[in-house]
């Protein structure tokens, strides 16, 4: 017969709400009686059911995460993070995919009539004042993961886009460069996503820096995104010496052809990137590094704080960046 939770007590020589409270609220027990508790429950194969103690506290001990766009090396690493953080605790992640406005207004109009996650965390786009609003009005709290910005949001942990991009730009004026040019995406998304305060910083501290011409180019979505930034470049007059791409999972491919259409990194061209994800080192690109998994696990840990009623010593933390110096980028030709 399945043990039962008076098996327990009984044979751990504690109440029935001890065992209950070893379970469901660890912080009220002392250590060595919840290790006892929990000694003897594995013993016996006991296991509270978790459905149960959702009705009780009126919880659901599911987290929503909403991902803008497909799933890339960035989101991997979040869920990754995440995962490591709320597998031990009883929370399971529920991933939403966010393309579209259909997607985001879908999300917000179920979940009051769902109420099915106790928290929320963002990743890499803003959330409206109407969304932030309801939120709030049902007593779930927000996270963000490289959000745009942090109104509407309870915490959130991300990297400084603007800051970065120019550490980047920096580093190649640096070494000489005076034509750079900055290759991205147009997006199509109605989200508004953090990476491209990447373009905006580019732009910026090209305007403010003598005898610095700084060209963002925009690559259609859809396009062939090597085709096309190579038929951009190669049309212009006095071409960029030295080429920011928006992420490494353009920058590497850009990288490659370069080198097979004759032209040589980087002693013909200089070439960064942004993310020093994975091969970015083997590639020897020159990048910024970020580290998605390590800002998910404070994010997920943020959000358990919230659920539980408190509020993070930092509720909005910048993460740091750090130029990772490869091969894919030096003084320019004479």
């Amino acid at each position: 017969m399945k043990a039962s939770v008076n098996d327990v007590a009984e044979r751990a020589g504690v109440s029935v709400s001890t065992v209950s409270r070893a379970f469901t609220r660890p912080e009220l027990v002392s250590e060595r009686t919840r290790k006892k508790v929990l000694q003897v429950a594995d013993e016996l194969n006991f296991s509270v059911s978790r459905s149960a103690v959702a009705l009780k506290r009126g919880q659901t001990f599911r987290i929503a995460l909403l991902a803008g766009g497909h799933i890339d090396w960035f989101s991997a690493r979040i869920l990754e993070g995440l995962n490591s953080v709320l597998h031990d605790t009883g929370y399971d992640l529920s991933l939403y995919a966010i393309d579209n406005d259909d997607d985001r207004a879908r999300f917000f109009d179920q979940l009051p009539a769902n109420r099915n996650a106790d928290a929320i965390i963002v990743s890499s786009f803003d959330i409206t004042e109407q969304e932030s609003e309801r939120l709030r009005t049902m007593g779930i709290p927000v996270v963000g993961i490289n959000i745009a910005a942090t109104t509407g949001f309870d915490a959130s942990v991300g990297i400084d886009d603007t800051a970065a991009s120019q550490i980047l730009v920096r580093h190649l004026v640096g070494l000489g460069h005076r034509r750079i040019a900055h290759l991205y995406e147009r997006s199509i998304s109605p989200l508004r996503f953090s990476s491209y305060r990447r373009v905006t910083g580019f732009t910026e501290l090209c305007d403010k820096l003598d005898g610095v011409t700084g060209t963002p180019i925009a690559v259609e979505h859809g396009d062939d995104f090597v085709n096309a930034a190579f038929t951009t470049l190669l049309s212009r007059p006095a071409p960029p010496t030295a080429i920011c791409v928006h992420q490494d999972s353009w920058a590497i491919p850009f990288f490659l052809r370069a080198r097979r259409y004759g032209i040589r990194i980087p002693d013909d061209l200089s070439i960064v990137g942004f993310d020093d994800s994975d091969f970015a080192a083997e590639a020897g690109l020159t990048t910024i590094r970020q580290r998605p998994r390590e800002m998910a696990q404070l994010a997920a840990r943020m959000a358990l704080d919230l659920i539980d009623g408190k509020t993070p010593a930092e509720p909005h933390v910048t993460a740091p960046v750090q130029l990772a110096l490869r091969d894919s980028a030096a003084a320019p030709p004479r």
